[in-house]
């Protein structure tokens, strides 16, 4: 159903640093970026590697806002241990912790969630429906 997503970030190196980190660990890449300085539409692509790009950050300074209540991203992990990874990897560069790794079975008897809220306030999942 979706092409793509972006988040508004006020500090995109900043961003692009923890998301490079946090998405790192579940397999995805930067697929391209656009980073020229005193550009105010600087922004940073990401997905698989060899593919296009599903997730995007781009500056907006003053205007990066999450989306509020009720809104969060969840990224597919290919493995419980990558979930993890992802929890610590967010941690380490200034994510907070919204729920740490461990099976969620009240959505599922598999569903293996880490949750965490990016340094620009975005609500972000990593989850791994695998039984391993």
């Amino acid at each position: 159903m979706l092409h793509h997503i972006s988040f508004g970030v006020a500090e995109i190196r900043r961003s692009a640093a923890f998301y490079d980190a946090v998405l790192g660990t579940l397999g995805y890449v930067r697929v391209w970026e656009d980073l020229q300085p005193d550009d105010p539409d600087q922004a940073v692509g990401y997905g698989l590697p060899g593919g296009g790009d599903k997730f995007t950050i781009k500056l907006r300074r003053e205007q990066a806002r999450s989306p509020g209540a009720g809104f969060h991203l969840a990224f597919a992990a290919p493995s419980r241990q990558a979930v993890s990874q992802f929890h610590e990897a967010a941690l380490a560069r200034g994510g907070a912790d919204n729920g740490a790794p461990g099976l969620r079975a009240h959505y599922g008897p598999t569903y293996f969630a880490a949750f965490v809220i990016d340094p620009d306030g975005h609500h972000i999942e990593a989850v791994c429906k695998s039984e391993r």
